[in-house]
């Protein structure tokens, strides 16, 4: 009788590995993953050291917005991963001049972004940057402290990992779509 107990039990362990392993790489593959965020890019949104995790599945259904805050592969290295704010969308030009970010839409309105979630300005240099079809403007809320799209170029749409959906770590700072704005 103890043997026909273990042979069950290994049985049901066996299916119930099977059945999770069903669940949770197809999960962890398409919809979402672990990320820590490294670095003081994002500083006062997020700091270092945070845990989040990244929906991969929305952008598979839409395009991204202005303001979300996205994960992606750097286009300089597609082994590094880095998380910023978009700032300019496809087909639109994106002008800075003394610290004031402008957006020339493609329906050649031109909006002046209102950045409260940038403490630290710093913009870099003046200049205008103008986008192409699946290119993204990317910069970090640490404006100073950012490697970002005014030093390496636009972000291309195919390194867009997906957008940071939950904050986990540390518990204090637990929150949904963490750092999100109003499109402007």
């Amino acid at each position: 009788m103890p043997q026909e107990k273990s042979e069950n039990f290994f049985t049901e362990l066996l299916k119930f590995i099977f059945v999770a392993a069903l669940i949770v790489v197809p999960l962890r593959l398409f919809v979402a993953q672990p990320f820590i965020v490294s670095g003081a890019s994002m500083d006062p949104t997020f700091q270092n050291g945070q845990y989040l995790i990244v929906d991969e599945l929305t952008y598979q259904l839409g395009a991204p917005s202005r303001g979300d805050v996205i994960i992606f592969r750097y286009p300089k290295d597609q082994t590094q991963f880095f998380i910023k704010r978009i700032i300019g969308l496809p087909g639109e030009t994106v002008r800075i001049d003394n610290n004031k970010v402008e957006v020339t839409r493609v329906d050649g309105s031109t909006v002046t972004l209102t950045e409260s979630y940038v403490v630290n300005l710093g913009n870099g240099s003046n200049a205008t940057y103008p986008l192409g079809t699946d290119e993204y403007f990317v910069m970090g809320d640490n404006r100073p402290e950012s490697s970002d799209s005014r030093s390496w170029g636009v972000l291309p749409r195919k390194n867009i990992v997906g957008r940071a959906f939950i904050r986990l770590l540390p518990v204090h700072t637990i929150s949904i779509l963490p750092g999100s704005t109003k499109t402007q």
